[in-house]
């Protein structure tokens, strides 16, 4: 018998060339789909929570600034800009600013000044002139992916809304 040929190394070992690559490949595949599928689910989250803080920031500016001011509050309300850093589906459009009476309806007529306002909040007769709180909302907003692979998470986010009682409403003495 030769000792060459019982060194030599079995037929199937060279058909196995290459497969920790693929294999490598594969799990690369797998693990980088789950790593960008958790930083969108990230991301989600951040708009949900940048939603709560633009309706916070935009009935803060209403409560304080007159009704004539809208895209002033808006502008603030969205940290200074016309949308939210990593989150442009924020947008002045989605903000809504609602200015309601003692018993929570829209103020139909709104008062001509702050101090117009304030008479009607001390006239009996004119109560539901009298603008009591000011509710801000940000509705209609959809999540936008932003890796494509992830388009099936296109979806609607609920709506934020915060009510502040209304304090100057722009009135200077």
């Amino acid at each position: 018998m030769n000792t060459v040929s019982a060194i030599r190394r079995p037929a199937p070992l060279q058909r196995q060339r290459g497969a920790a690559a693929v294999e490598f490949g594969i799990l690369c595949l797998i693990f980088l789909t789950i790593v960008l599928g958790i930083l969108e689910l990230g991301r989600m989250l951040y708009l949900y929570n940048t939603m709560q803080e633009v309706s916070r920031r935009g009935a803060r500016e209403a409560v304080i600034r007159w009704v004539d001011q809208g895209s002033a509050i808006k502008t603030e309300a969205l940290f200074g800009g016309s949308s939210v850093p990593a989150g442009a589906e924020i947008t002045a459009s989605n903000i809504y600013i609602r200015y309601l009476n003692a018993a929570g309806n829209e103020v139909a007529t709104l008062p001509s000044s702050p101090g117009d306002n304030m008479s009607a909040c001390s006239d009996i007769t004119r109560a539901d002139q009298c603008i009591y709180s000011v509710s801000v909302s940000l509705e209609n907003v959809t999540y936008i992916p932003m890796v494509k692979l992830f388009t099936f998470l296109n979806i609607a986010l609920p709506m934020a809304k915060v009510t502040m009682h209304a304090e100057s409403l722009g009135f200077n003495d």
